[in-house]
């Protein structure tokens, strides 16, 4: 709502050819973290809860904090909502994103390093855990909000129920192969509640993110990276065919456990701080290379990026009131 178009194309290609690679490549390509360094002990993140989520949510933290919030967001130290456009293709975007996790998650048995071939065993289970953690996240979020102790009226809030969902979904990303129905549920329901109190803290710290991307993306990957450390099943008939991580924490791993969670926090340490400091640097150099800001006008902020940044109007019918004369709509009718 506020970036240059040019600025985000650009720091995606960033992104995707120096940033990923580098980290991704440290656990899923043999590096340091997933070559088994202490005791035969690895850091394990099975479809990417840190190598895909987190480092896009620490992107994402980064990227927020330079450009600033949006105008009328934060007046004289208040947080103002700034509804968003359509709920119900908000909803719409997150059952879609449900429904491709069924091929993202399941997908990954065919390129798991401890996988020798497609395990259709392996694949259904991780369907279930898939599944249920993503129900769980919804169903908590939504009581989270509800029952909140601070506002007497509370209501169940569906964007929040949005993030709960798509927070239990990245939770389980890491773990989805080596935990049972009952700790996806689990991981789920704690990912749920986790993003309600994450999306009001960077409120607060006035890092405006008006999706909840570093809650959902960030926060739930790091819990859900931790979380494999504790529920993990050990060895057994959920792996199948290929290897994994030793029994959790409160699964009976005893002494393992404990060095696999401390592998699984120094994975999550180096990974999320690496991204952050390449993609300072990322968003420095955009910057450098347009030789100007970052953001848009706060006319074109105002006005809309569609129009301003793609010379479209998504919606022909919106007119704007208050201190802008024109919308433009009526400039480009006038024009022609």
């Amino acid at each position: 709502e506020r970036i240059k178009f040019s600025a985000f194309c650009l720091f995606s290609l960033l992104l995707v050819g120096i940033i990923y690679p580098i980290t991704g490549h440290w656990i899923w390509g043999g590096g340091w973290l997933g070559g088994g360094w202490l005791q035969g002990l690895k850091f394990w993140d099975f479809a990417g809860s840190t190598v895909v989520h987190s480092v896009g949510g620490c992107c994402a933290l980064v990227g927020a904090y330079l450009l600033g919030p949006r105008k009328g967001k934060y007046i004289d130290g208040v947080s103002y909502g700034l509804p968003g456009h359509n709920l119900s293709l908000a909803i719409l975007g997150c059952l879609i994103l449900w429904l491709g996790w069924f091929g993202f998650n399941p997908g990954s048995t065919i390129f798991n390093p401890g996988t020798t071939n497609l395990d259709p065993n392996a694949i259904s289970h991780i369907v279930l855990t898939t599944n249920t953690a993503a129900c769980a996240g919804g169903i908590a979020a939504a009581l989270t909000t509800w029952l909140d102790p601070r506002d007497p009226d509370s209501k169940p809030d569906p964007t929040m129920i949005i993030n709960g969902v798509l927070s239990g979904l990245v939770a389980i990303t890491a773990s989805c192969r080596f935990v049972t129905i009952g700790s996806a549920i689990t991981i789920g329901l704690l990912a749920g509640i986790i993003v309600v109190f994450s999306v009001d803290f960077w409120d607060r710290m006035k890092i405006d993110d008006p999706v909840g991307a570093i809650s959902v993306h960030l926060v739930g990957g790091v819990w859900g990276t931790l979380a494999l450390g504790l529920f993990s099943e050990g060895p057994g008939d959920l792996y199948s065919i290929g290897n994994g991580p030793v029994a959790g924490l409160f699964c009976g791993g005893g002494i393992d456990s404990i060095r696999q969670l401390f592998i699984q926090l120094l994975g999550i340490v180096a990974v999320d701080v690496s991204t952050v400091f390449l993609s300072w640097l990322a968003w420095l150099l955009v910057k450098r290379i347009l030789s100007s800001s970052l953001r848009v006008t706060e006319k074109a902020e105002i006005e809309g990026l569609d129009f301003h940044e793609h010379r479209m109007n998504a919606y022909s019918g919106f007119l704007f009131k208050g201190d802008l004369k024109q919308s433009p709509l009526r400039d480009q009718q006038r024009q022609n």
